[in-house]
């Protein structure tokens, strides 16, 4: 059973949107799609500016070993300057029907 991962955020105030949107691109191609377990990610963004990305993982432990490493990778270091960090929400979830 997949594990799912949620997060939600906003970008600090005056970031251009598709500057964001290609460091996005290039988190996802150069660093979350090399890790081991990788599935699937997808970003979609609110009215409001409020984004949200789901990613899939094989298991829970793919997903843990990603993320312990996603703050100092230098592959994220433009996106994490971007998002503002007071709005950032995160969920998990075990995926239960496919």
């Amino acid at each position: 059973m997949s594990t799912v991962e949620t997060v939600k955020f906003k970008l600090i105030p005056g970031t251009d949107t598709a500057r964001f949107e290609t460091l996005d691109r290039k988190v996802e191609t150069e660093y979350m799609a090399k890790r081991p377990g990788f599935l699937s990610r997808e970003v979609s963004r609110s009215e409001d500016g409020e984004y949200l990305v789901i990613v899939h993982w094989a298991t829970p432990e793919d997903a843990d070993a990603t993320m312990k490493g996603f703050f100092s990778a230098a592959e994220t270091q433009d996106f994490l300057a971007a998002v503002d960090k007071t709005t950032v929400q995160s969920g998990r979830y075990a995926q239960v029907a496919r």
